[in-house]
C-alpha cells in the first residue's frame, strides 16, 4: 500500500515537473517573439524617419548608421531563441524521464549576452546619430 502510494506520488512530481518544462519553453518562445518584433520595430525606424522626411517637405534624408544591421541581428538572436528553447526543452524532457534532471543556465547566458552586446551598440548608434 505505501508503495503504491509513492509511485502515485512520483507519477504526480513527473507530471507537474513536465507541465513545468512546458511552460518554460512557452515563456522563452514569447521572449524570442518579443526579441523579433524589436527587431523588426529597429529595421523599420530607418524608413518611418525617410517618410517623415518626405511628409514634411524636405529632400529626402538618408540615415546613417546601422539600424538595419542591429534590427537584423535581433530577429535572428529572437528566431535563434525560439529554437533554442526547444533544444531545451526536449532535453529536459528527456532528462525528466530518465529522472536524472541537470539545471543548464546555457541558454540564459547566451541570450543575455546576445542581447546585452545589441543593446550596447543600438545605445552607440542612438548617441552617434543624437
Amino acid at each position: 500500500m505505501e508503495q503504491d502510494t509513492t509511485r502515485e506520488l512520483l507519477k504526480k512530481q513527473t507530471a507537474s515537473d513536465h507541465l513545468a518544462n512546458e511552460r518554460t519553453m512557452l515563456a522563452w518562445v514569447r521572449t524570442g517573439i518579443g526579441i523579433i518584433a524589436f527587431g523588426f520595430a529597429v529595421v523599420k525606424f530607418s524608413l518611418f524617419i525617410r517618410q517623415l522626411s518626405l511628409a514634411l517637405g524636405g529632400n529626402m534624408v538618408r540615415p546613417r548608421g546601422y539600424s538595419s544591421e542591429i534590427g537584423i541581428a535581433l530577429v535572428g538572436i529572437g528566431t535563434l531563441t525560439i529554437l533554442l528553447s526547444y533544444l531545451r526543452y526536449r532535453r529536459t524532457e528527456h532528462q525528466l524521464n530518465e529522472g536524472d534532471y541537470h539545471h543548464s543556465p546555457l541558454l540564459i547566458q547566451l541570450i543575455t549576452g546576445s542581447i546585452f552586446i545589441i543593446g550596447i551598440a543600438l545605445l552607440i548608434y542612438l548617441v552617434l546619430t543624437a
